[in-house]
C-alpha cells in the first residue's frame, strides 16, 4: 500500500490554528489576547503622545511664529482653530469621540457587549491630540482609555469572541492605556476593574494586570522608567496634621462636586445654543479658552509642568487659587462645547491648586507641625479626583505611582476616603456615570439584578399568622409550642396590638417553678425588630442579621403596632426560589430576543414623570412596536421584572431594549402629560415584555 504523502503545514494553516486557539482556549488564549491588547494599548499611548506633541508644536510654534504680529493675543486663535478641526472630525466621523471618553467605554461594557466601532480609535486619537495640542484644557487619560478600549474591542470582534470576552478585552485596553500614559501599571489595572468593569474577579484581575504590565513595558521603552512627577520627599510631620488632612478631604469633596456640576452646566449651556451647528460649537469654546489663556497660559493643555511646580511649593497662594478656578472653567468649556479630551489630568491640576492653597494657609498658621504646601498639593490631587470619580483605590494608587512617594500615603488615604464618602453622600453619580444618566442610561441596571430587590415583603410573608395573647400562661404557651412546632409567636394585647415576640429560647429560660405565675407577655422580647409590607426582601433581610432572629412581625406602616403578617426565613427561601425561576425564564427570553430578533439593539432608560400619562396604566395597555422590549423597572430601591399587569408609577425608571428608535413611542408617552379627563385606554393584546 502506498504511503500517503504528508503535506507540510503552510502559514494559512498555522494562522487558522492560532485563531481557533484564541477563540476557544479558556486560559492560554485569553492570556495571549491580554498581552496583545496591552501591547497595542502601549503603542497607542506612545503614538497618541507623539500626536499631541506634534499638534502643540504646530500650533504654538509653527502657527505662533506666523502670528507674531498679534503679540500675546495670538493664543486666542489656537484653541479656536483646533475646535474648527475637531468639531467636524467628530461630528461626521465618530460622535463617540466627543467628550472625555470614559463614559462611552463604560456604556459599551455595560450595555453594548463591549462593542466599540474600530474607527473610534483613529478619530479619538486625532481629535483629542488636536484639541489638547491647540490649547484645549483637557487630559490625555480619557482619550487613551477609549483608544485602548477600542483596540481591545476591535480585536475581540474580529475574532468573533463571546460578549464576556470582548468586555474583558475592552477593560484590558483601558488598563493598558492608563498604565502606559502615566507609567502606573497597578493603578491602570485597578482603574479598569473599579471604573470600567465595576467588579473584581480572579479571572478579570489576572487578564487586566497582564495587559497593564505589557503596556507599561512598551511605554517605558519609549519614555523611560521615571515617575510622572519629580517631587521632593514629603511625610507626615506630626500626628496633628491628620485632622487637617481630614478637613482637606471635606474641601476636596466640595471642589470635586463643583467641578462636576460646572462641567455639565457648560455642556447644557452649549446644548441649548441652537443658533450654531454642533460641529462649529468647539470654535466658540476655543475662543473662551484662548481669552483665559492670554493671562493664565497655565490652563492650556494637560498642565503637568504647572502641577510639578506647585508640588515643589514654588507658586504663590493667590496664583494657585486663581488657577484652580480658571482650570475648572477652562476644562468645563473645553468638554462642554464639544471638544475631546480627558478629565483626569484636569482633576489632578485642580486638586493640586486647591491642596497648595490649603497647605500654604495651614503652614503659615502652624509651621512647626505641618509640612510644606507641596505635601498638601499631592494629597489634594488624589482627593479631588476621588471626589469626582468615586474611585478611591485608583486615586491612592495612581498618586503613589506617579510620585513614587510612599511616605505621604497615610495623609493621602485619609483625605481620599473622606472626599469619596462625602461626595457620594452629596451626589450619587460620579463624573463618568452622570454623563450616561443624563442620556437616560443607568449602567448599574445592566448588572445581574438582586432578586431580593424585586420582591416585596407582602409577597413573601405569612398572612394571618399564629399569635398568642399577652395574658397566656407559660404552661399553656409551652403546650402551644408543642402542638404547632413553631419556634416563635407574635404576642398581642387585648386590642390585638403588638406587645413583643416570644420564642422557644425565651421559654427555656423560665424556671418551671414559676411557670404558673408568668405569662407570655412577661417573658417575651418587647424590643422587637419589625418590617413593613411595602419594603423589599433585601431591606427586611438586613434586619434578620442585626440580631440573628428567625422571624419578623410585619406591621402596618401607618400603625406600627398592628400586625398584618409574619416573615420567616423559610418564607424568604421559598419566595426567592420561585422568583429565581421566573427571572431565569425572563433572561432567556431577553437573550433570545437580542440574538435572534434584535442583534443590533441597545439599552435605553426612560423615567416616568409624575404627571405622565403612563402613571396608573398597565404594561399590556401599551402598543409597543416589535423594536422595543421592556427589560426592568426601577422603583426606588426595588427592581421589577415587568409583566402584562405591571402598573407604572411616578418616577419609575424603565430599562428597555430598542433597535433604532424603537423606544421613542415609550419615551414620548412617559413625557406626555396625563389629560384631565381620561377615558378608557385603548388596550393592546399584549405588551412587549
Amino acid at each position: 500500500m502506498a504511503r500517503r504523502k504528508e503535506v507540510p503545514e503552510g502559514p494559512k494553516n498555522y494562522l487558522r490554528r492560532l485563531l481557533c486557539y484564541l477563540q476557544t482556549s479558556q486560559t492560554g488564549g485569553l492570556v495571549l489576547l491580554a498581552v496583545i491588547v496591552g501591547a497595542a494599548a502601549g503603542v497607542g499611548a506612545v503614538v497618541f503622545r507623539a500626536l499631541i506633541e506634534a499638534a502643540r508644536n504646530g500650533f504654538f510654534e509653527g502657527l505662533g511664529n506666523v502670528l507674531l504680529f498679534l503679540g500675546p493675543y495670538r493664543v486666542i486663535l489656537f484653541p479656536a482653530l483646533g475646535g474648527a478641526i475637531v468639531g467636524p472630525l467628530i461630528y461626521f466621523l465618530a460622535r463617540e469621540a466627543k467628550g472625555h471618553g470614559v463614559p462611552e467605554v463604560m456604556d459599551a461594557v455595560a450595555l453594548q457587549d463591549g462593542r466599540i466601532r474600530p474607527r473610534v480609535a483613529v478619530v479619538k486619537s486625532l481629535a483629542s491630540s488636536i484639541c489638547i495640542g491647540s490649547g484645549g484644557s483637557a487630559g490625555r487619560e480619557g482619550p487613551i482609555v477609549q483608544i485602548g478600549s477600542a483596540l481591545g474591542s476591535t480585536i475581540g470582534q474580529l475574532l468573533k469572541l463571546n460578549p464576556e470576552r470582548v468586555r474583558l478585552l475592552v477593560a484590558c485596553g483601558a488598563a493598558g492605556g492608563i498604565s502606559a500614559t502615566f507609567n502606573a501599571p497597578i493603578a491602570g489595572a485597578i482603574f479598569a476593574l473599579e471604573v470600567i468593569l465595576r467588579q473584581f474577579t480572579t479571572d478579570s484581575f489576572g487578564m487586566v494586570v497582564l495587559s497593564s504590565v505589557t503596556a507599561a513595558v512598551v511605554a517605558r521603552r519609549a519614555f523611560g522608567d521615571t515617575p510622572a512627577f519629580a517631587v521632593p520627599p514629603y511625610s507626615l510631620v506630626s500626628a496633628w496634621e491628620l485632622p487637617l488632612y481630614f478637613l482637606l478631604g471635606i474641601i476636596a469633596a466640595l471642589v470635586g462636586i463643583a467641578f462636576v456640576r460646572c462641567l455639565y452646566g457648560c455642556e447644557d449651556l452649549w446644548d441649548r445654543w441652537k443658533a450654531l451647528p454642533e460641529y462649529l460649537k468647539p470654535i466658540s469654546g476655543g475662543v473662551v479658552i484662548g481669552i483665559i489663556g492670554v493671562w493664565f497660559p497655565h490652563i492650556f493643555g494637560v498642565g503637568y509642568e504647572t502641577i510639578e511646580t506647585v508640588l515643589r511649593s514654588e507658586v504663590t497662594l493667590g496664583l494657585v487659587a486663581l488657577l484652580m478656578v480658571f482650570k475648572v472653567l477652562a476644562t468645563s468649556v473645553t468638554i462642554g462645547s464639544g471638544g475631546s479630551g480627558g478629565i483626569f489630568a484636569p482633576s489632578l491640576f485642580i486638586g493640586a491648586m486647591m491642596g497648595s492653597a490649603f497647605g500654604q494657609l495651614v503652614h503659615a498658621c502652624f509651621p512647626q507641625v505641618t509640612a510644606d504646601a507641596g505635601a498638601y498639593a499631592i494629597v489634594g490631587m488624589g482627593a479631588v479626583f476621588a471626589a469626582a470619580a468615586h474611585a478611591p483605590m485608583v486615586s491612592v494608587l495612581i498618586l503613589f505611582e506617579m510620585t513614587n512617594d510612599y511616605a505621604i500615603i497615610l495623609p493621602l488615604m485619609t483625605s481620599v476616603v473622606v472626599a469619596t464618602i462625602l461626595s457620594q453622600r452629596l451626589q450619587r453619580e460620579n463624573i463618568y456615570t452622570l454623563k450616561l444618566l443624563r442620556r437616560g442610561i443607568d449602567i448599574t441596571l445592566r448588572r445581574d439584578i438582586n432578586l431580593m430587590d424585586t420582591i416585596l415583603v407582602e409577597e413573601a410573608m405569612t398572612r394571618d399568622p399564629d399569635t398568642v395573647p399577652a395574658d397566656l400562661p407559660v404552661n399553656a404557651l409551652r403546650q402551644r409550642f408543642q402542638e404547632t412546632w413553631h419556634h416563635g409567636f407574635p404576642v398581642l394585647d387585648e386590642q390585638n396590638r403588638l406587645v413583643g415576640v416570644v420564642t422557644l429560647t425565651d421559654l427555656e429560660k423560665v424556671d418551671r417553678s414559676q411557670s404558673n405565675q408568668l405569662t407570655a407577655g412577661d417573658i417575651c422580647t418587647k424590643e422587637v425588630l419589625t418590617c413593613f409590607p411595602d419594603e423589599t426582601l433585601n431591606e427586611a433581610l438586613k434586619r434578620f442579621g442585626v440580631r440573628d432572629v428567625g422571624r419578623l412581625p410585619v406591621v402596618d406602616r401607618a400603625d406600627p403596632r398592628r400586625v398584618v403578617g409574619l416573615l420567616r426565613r423559610g418564607d424568604i427561601v421559598s419566595t426567592y426560589a420561585q422568583a429565581a425561576l421566573r427571572h431565569s425564564d425572563h433572561l432567556m427570553r431577553l437573550e433570545r430576543a437580542r440574538k435572534a430578533d434584535m442583534p443590533d439593539a441597545t439599552f435605553v432608560e426612560i423615567e416616568v414623570a409624575p404627571d405622565s400619562e403612563l402613571v396608573g396604566r398597565q404594561v399590556q395597555e401599551l402598543c409597543l412596536p416589535q423594536e422595543c422590549l421592556l427589560v426592568s423597572i426601577r422603583r426606588g430601591a426595588r427592581t421589577i421584572i415587568p409583566h402584562g399587569d405591571t402598573v407604572f408609577e411616578a418616577y419609575d425608571r424603565i430599562l428597555a431594549l430598542q433597535r433604532g428608535s424603537g423606544a421613542e413611542a415609550l419615551r414620548q408617552a412617559a413625557a406626555r402629560r396625563r389629560p384631565q379627563d381620561t377615558g378608557e385606554s385603548e388596550k393592546c393584546s399584549a405588551g412587549n415584555v
